[in-house]
């Protein structure tokens, strides 16, 4: 099988808290209002990204890597994760705050759900002026203390807000409490799953008049109830280099502040590598083909690419490995 430079077609997600803003600002063909997500790169059961360009396009990702899994995912991945793709490539459009939630870790998810955990970071590409983020508590709590607020309605005196501006990076582990506010656009990278333990959503009704599922329960034992200030993600912006953002067990993820182009060499990577365009647009020549990427595009490029050429006056990518 001939691999090459893959784009993917957008899973569009309505959620009750989206806009337009995936498709005034980065193009997606979207019809409806209120779409929250676009799923760029996805091997969630139910949810396969399906290949846009090229001789494969209407090709699963799922069947390209049954077919050839070490040459598209990489030896080291295919030991790690057998033929499952490894993480979960999103842009988000949030109009209105997202409900409050966390995610369980990889034991507690593989006990109740048999998934993995939900570790993810966020780069947020444009926010309104005063939009906000929760992430973390503000102080301390006890799962008493955390009890109580939901049953007097004061959790969000709780909260950690973080108020931000395009470029601002967060890392949010498992068991963090969080929610994305109204007025942000991120690109969000994430461990393959979409288990999520949603514990307020500002009693709204969705479209039918319901209020939507809450996982009170399940989340007690899953949250981390301490004050932290490990989240927010502080890396170069260095031009024309490759710039260190996060390094976990889950995924890797460099920013590239390109002005003019770029060689990497991955050879000696045996792993797939992901681009994120979050400004501009470049050309990616590899030794398997080229493809053209814009903002708000995805490109997988496969292990056994050589070499990454970056061909570009002006672009920002966030480069994704595991």
């Amino acid at each position: 099988m001939n691999l090459y430079p893959f784009k993917f077609r957008p899973i569009l997600k309505e959620r009750i808290w989206g806009g337009t803003k995936l498709k005034e600002v980065l193009g997606k063909p979207i019809e409806s209002d209120i779409t929250g997500e676009s799923w760029e790169l996805s091997g969630v059961k139910g949810d396969i990204s399906v290949i846009a360009n090229g001789p494969l396009a209407g090709t699963s990702l799922q069947e390209i890597i049954d077919q050839a899994p070490e040459a598209l995912l990489g030896k080291d991945v295919v030991d790690r994760f057998g033929k499952e793709f490894p993480i979960l490539i999103k842009f988000i459009d949030a109009k209105q705050d997202l409900s409050i939630q966390l995610h369980p870790n990889d034991a507690l998810a593989k006990k109740r759900h048999n998934s993995l955990g939900k570790t993810e970071m966020w780069y947020v590409m444009d926010a309104d002026p005063g939009a906000n983020l929760i992430v973390g508590f503000n102080t301390d709590v006890t799962k008493k203390e955390y009890a109580k607020s939901l049953e007097n309605d004061t959790l969000l005196s709780l909260l950690n807000y973080e108020q931000v501006k395009g470029g601002d990076t967060f890392f949010i582990n498992t068991g963090k409490i969080h929610a994305i506010g109204a007025g942000v656009l991120l690109a969000e990278i994430q461990q393959t799953s979409d288990i999520t333990y949603r514990v307020f959503d500002f009693n709204r009704k969705d479209k039918n008049g319901n209020l939507r599922e809450l996982h009170t329960e399940l989340a007690l034992d899953a949250m981390d109830y301490t004050k932290k200030d490990d989240f927010k993600v502080a890396y170069s912006k260095q031009l024309d280099a490759v710039n260190t953002m996060v390094e976990s067990p889950y995924f890797k993820t460099n920013f590239l502040n390109l002005g003019q182009n770029l060689n990497l060499e991955v050879k000696k990577r045996p792993l797939f590598t992901i681009f994120m365009c979050v400004d501009g647009s470049a050309d990616l020549i590899t030794n398997l083909g080229s493809i053209d990427i814009q903002k708000g595009e995805t490109v997988l490029v496969p292990a056994n690419a050589e070499y990454i050429t970056i061909n570009t006056e002006n672009t920002k990518l966030l480069e994704v490995t595991v």
